[in-house]
């Protein structure tokens, strides 16, 4: 059996098959979820309520921000602007993707991170010694009208829903962005000047149930190459953040985002607010659906510490000014890692 399963292109065109995952799934003991030590806590990641970003309270919302970002690197978010029409519809058709057929499916399969709409398995199958519980959907949106006609067209409303919500994301993340810019003591453009024309990635992240959830991650801990990641999950938990030397479970909370940290806005900051460890479990009974917004720089953007906030005297940059597409070549080099990209982006201290 494990041999006609793992000759599928995808988990979820063999999972139901198999009642022990294939070998090349299962980690190392000392590499594996232990999900019985995870904590699972309602209140560890904070929830900031955005209705009052744009009124008269903004700066208590800035502020909860500032704490967030420099605390956690984590925070959920309510009253966001994302109409819950245009995420039910992107859920929805989501999940209408993953249930298509097998050769429907496999259409845009690649295994090749540079393709700009592919549905691939694991993380980087080139790349991966231990493959992961999970197959994907990854597309670039923004501008939507330079990929759009290379997005699935089956649903057929997928193209038509995934442009609504691409849009309304990012115009969600460009507020926190002037948000979190204010936070740092910067002009609230700041961050969104730097990132040259900007760049914004969506994934469709699908884990089947898996017969043996405590062998195997749907992701391992990796941290992002973002400069924030927001995400939508469905009600299926499966989302741990390491903090305090522990893994702790995020509970989804219906109507809301989570937002983190990624290693760009580490490096904007002179590390301040820090890039988080997380990971993606999976489980025995159900399907679970993710889909997080990946916000960028676009590649010819150069980037590092703001420099307002480096002086000599107190705060030397951490990190030295860097193409983006260097950092994004030595990212995607690689399988996923529990080490930062960044600490080949040091400033040298000699």
């Amino acid at each position: 059996m494990a041999t006609s399963a793992t000759s599928k292109l995808l988990v979820s065109d063999f999972d139901s098959s198999v009642s022990h995952i294939p070998s090349n799934y299962v980690r190392p003991i000392l590499d594996r979820p232990n999900l019985s030590e995870v904590e699972s806590s309602s209140d560890s990641i904070p929830l900031i309520d955005l209705r009052e970003l744009h009124g008269p309270n903004r700066a208590e919302v800035v502020q909860q921000l500032d704490s967030a970002c420099s605390t956690y690197g984590f925070f959920q978010i309510k009253n966001h602007g994302v109409p819950d029409t245009t995420v039910d519809k992107m859920l929805t058709v989501a999940r209408e993707f993953f249930h298509q057929p097998e050769s429907e499916r496999v259409k845009h399969y690649s295994a090749d991170p540079t393709k700009t709409t592919r549905v691939s398995t694991s993380f980087n199958i080139g790349a991966d010694k231990i493959l992961n519980w999970r197959d994907f959907l990854r597309l670039h949106c923004f501008p939507i009208e330079d990929f759009i006609e290379e997005w699935p067209s089956s649903p057929n409303s997928f193209k038509e829903v995934t442009a609504e919500y691409a849009t309304s994301v990012r115009a969600l993340v460009l507020r926190l962005l002037e948000a979190i810019s204010e936070s740092l003591g910067l002009e609230s453009d700041h961050i969104s000047n730097i990132l040259g024309k900007h760049a914004q990635h969506m994934a469709f992240n699908y884990y089947p149930p898996c017969p043996e959830p405590e062998l195997t991650y749907g992701l391992p801990g990796h941290k992002d190459p973002t400069v924030i990641t927001v995400l939508l999950q469905d009600q299926v938990s499966g989302l741990q953040v390491f903090k305090d030397n522990k893994w702790v479970a995020v509970n989804p909370i219906p109507n809301t985002f989570i937002v983190n940290i990624g290693d760009q806005m580490q490096v904007i900051s002179n590390d301040k607010y820090k890039s988080v460890l997380h990971r993606a479990v999976v489980n025995t009974e159900k399907e679970r659906l993710s889909i997080p917004t990946f916000y960028f720089p676009s590649t010819d953007a150069v980037i590092g510490p703001a420099h307002e906030l480096i002086n000599e005297q107190e705060s030397l940059a951490v990190y030295r000014t860097f193409p983006f597409v260097e950092y994004w070549d030595k990212f995607w080099n690689r399988s996923l890692a529990t080490a930062s990209c960044l600490d080949a982006f040091k400033a040298s201290t000699t």
